[in-house]
């Protein structure tokens, strides 16, 4: 395990990444929880911790410029209540493969006002019934649920089914009592697993948001769902390779921290 420390934010890659977002880089530290983030100095769109130890979504400082997050690989089970607070313009939410089991768990986003873009994926909470419908119902801001764009019929369908606060709680309760094949109860020890690769690249995921954004037509959005599932992007979808991002981060100017 590797503590978030000042020193390890400061000596990690930062850099301007395909959609020209100033971005931090703390992926694969081994990192178990989320701390001193103040010493960002709020100067970045993006920060990627993924394939790191985290459990607890929580401990933000006031990130007024934070746009998108990236935490697929981790091992999150809870998320801060008030976390919107600290968030305000978030509007970014990649969450594939944790350990979210239950509806109810992700009830926190909701105080995230701007968030638009969210993926659940690889998550036992997928596979709850009504999870697609739930979150579309909780979370009104969204436009985009796990590389899906929501569409206008699944609002009113979500609408409909939790016309009533006495089903949303009826929703949670069944949600808890559903057993999901591989589900591990999140109050118990885990176990070491192996780290596998799971849900498209940082990188993927960037040029997958704006190809969704500028997606014309449903066949388009298909397209892309498929390059998701697969894990295969596109060769006309422009992620900007290696030379590319190496070059942005040798042109890119030292930042405020490091003056």
């Amino acid at each position: 395990m590797v503590r978030l420390t000042a020193d390890l934010i400061w000596k990690s890659p930062h850099f301007f990444n395909a959609l020209r977002e100033r971005e931090l880089d703390l992926r694969g530290n081994k990192i178990p929880v989320i701390e001193n983030l103040g010493a960002t100095e709020d100067q970045f769109d993006t920060i990627d911790l993924s394939d790191n130890e985290i459990v607890k979504l929580e401990n933000f400082p006031n990130l007024n410029r934070l746009g998108t997050l990236l935490l697929n690989n981790n091992r999150i089970t809870r998320i801060n209540p008030n976390i919107g607070e600290f968030l305000p313009k978030l509007h970014s939410l990649v969450l594939t493969n944790n350990r979210l089991v239950n509806l109810v768990e992700i009830d926190p986003l909701a105080s995230l006002s701007k968030l638009q873009y969210l993926s659940l994926l690889d998550n036992n909470i997928t596979k709850k019934p009504n999870y697609r419908l739930y979150v579309i119902h909780k979370l009104k801001s969204l436009r985009v649920l796990d590389f899906r764009k929501i569409k206008q019929k699944e609002r009113i369908e979500a609408t409909k089914l939790f016309a009533s606060e006495e089903a949303e709680e009826e929703a949670k309760k069944e949600s808890a009592r559903t057993f999901v094949p591989g589900e591990v109860p999140t109050e118990e020890p885990m176990e070491e697993e192996p780290s596998k690769p799971a849900g498209p690249t940082p990188e993927q995921i960037i040029a997958i948001k704006a190809a969704i954004v500028n997606s014309q037509t449903l066949e388009e959005v298909a397209r892309l769902e498929q390059a998701l599932r697969s894990g295969q992007v596109p060769a006309d979808l422009n992620i900007g390779n290696t030379t590319d991002t190496e070059t942005a981060k040798k042109n890119d100017g030292p930042t405020d921290m490091e003056q």
